[in-house]
């Protein structure tokens, strides 16, 4: 290589081409933003499937129904209900989730459940406006269409199997 090739290779810009989006981006993509999340819980004292759980009851209206509850975190987990069911009991053992006084068969955020949730989303939050800092709206809503449809595709087959 001469010298002038070498000069002219060293300063030209690099172009490089968006990969098309395959699982290992899509993993890429997950696992990166969910080791700053976990950092987040550490720090709080929870884990993933505890903050998951939390969330669910944290933001629903009411109190919700255990077997709902459930259902929905293993669903959107993609585990097994009693592992689900071990989550709930470890929750209402750090007194995070409650049992509604009215109806024992519903759960809801203790004082406590809901002052961390908060505090987590907020720095959840945080984390994710500068992750999609600059990002046009448009690439974000065909990234999440795409998702979506693959999500979609993915839980068919899972029903299916």
């Amino acid at each position: 290589m001469t010298t002038a090739t070498a000069t002219a290779t060293a300063t030209a810009p690099a172009t490089t081409t968006a990969p098309a989006v395959n699982a290992r981006i899509i993993g890429l993509a997950h696992h990166a933003p969910r080791a700053l999340l976990e950092r987040v819980l550490d720090r709080h004292g929870v884990t993933f499937h505890q903050n998951v759980t939390l969330r669910l009851v944290a933001i629903a209206a009411e109190p919700v129904g255990r077997d709902e509850l459930v259902g929905e975190v293993s669903g959107a987990l993609k585990t097994d209900d009693s592992f689900v069911h071990g989550v709930i009991e470890e929750l209402l053992t750090a007194k995070l989730l409650e049992a509604d006084p009215a109806d024992p068969s519903r759960l809801r955020p203790t004082g406590t459940g809901r002052d961390l949730y908060e505090r987590v989303a907020a720095e959840s939050g945080a984390i994710a406006a500068r992750l999609y800092a600059g990002i046009p709206a448009a690439d974000l809503a065909v990234a999440g269409r795409v998702l979506t449809l693959i999500t979609d595709r993915a839980n068919t087959e899972l029903t299916s199997a």
